[in-house]
């Protein structure tokens, strides 16, 4: 009897450590499992910036579409590489689901093709490298090409804050630019005259 009253307090004893063992193992799964959605989560979050900040630009504030109206004085091309109304594929990611889209060329242009650099009007962040501002969109700035380093105001809303911007020319190139219909990659309605794609920025369509 006496050996039968001390075997139970040692049973007791093992189902109370096996019990810790069991809780100690749950909670770690449970930390596990947090440590693991945290991770996705932020990987999800930061895709969606990396998708919308695209070549140091956040497109979510871009005119994607346009009027199909043309600066004053800009040069139809007279044998373009692309005719109006011919398709294309659009080789450039200047915005989300614009890479691998079909484009129908509206309109094709000769002239002077920039990047620039400004702080948009409505204030932000100074947006970086931007493509494209025609010559014909800066103000005031005669008919000969600028050189990188000029300083000049944009006449142009392609994105919000950006007509009557001061802004630095970063990159300037002689090319025909085009006006295109696409529908994004990504689904979405039809972009209609968007304004701009350089000829380097696109391929024939198969």
């Amino acid at each position: 009897m006496q050996k039968k009253r001390m075997k139970m307090p040692i049973i007791l004893s093992l189902f109370a450590a096996i019990f810790l063992v069991l809780g100690a193992c749950g909670n770690a799964n449970d930390e596990n499992t947090e440590d693991t959605q945290n991770t996705e989560d932020k990987g999800n979050t930061e895709g969606t910036e990396n998708t919308e900040k695209m070549e140091g630009m956040d497109h979510s504030k871009m005119n994607m579409s346009g009027s199909g109206e043309v600066p004053e004085g800009l040069k139809v091309a007279e044998n373009p590489t692309y005719e109006v109304g011919s398709q294309a594929i659009i080789q450039e990611s200047h915005m989300p689901g614009m890479k691998g889209a079909k484009a129908t060329i509206v309109g094709a242009y000769d002239t002077t093709v920039y990047t620039v650099s400004y702080t948009p009007t409505t204030g932000g962040e100074r947006v970086e490298n931007h493509k494209w501002v025609i010559h014909e969109e800066l103000q005031n700035v005669g008919k000969s090409p600028l050189e990188p380093g000029t300083e000049v105001t944009i006449n142009a809303d392609h994105m919000e804050g950006m007509d009557g911007a001061t802004a630095e020319i970063d990159s300037a190139e002689e090319t025909t630019i085009y006006m295109v219909d696409f529908t994004p990659t990504i689904g979405g309605a039809e972009v209609k005259n968007h304004q701009w794609v350089t000829e380097s920025e696109l391929s024939p369509a198969k």
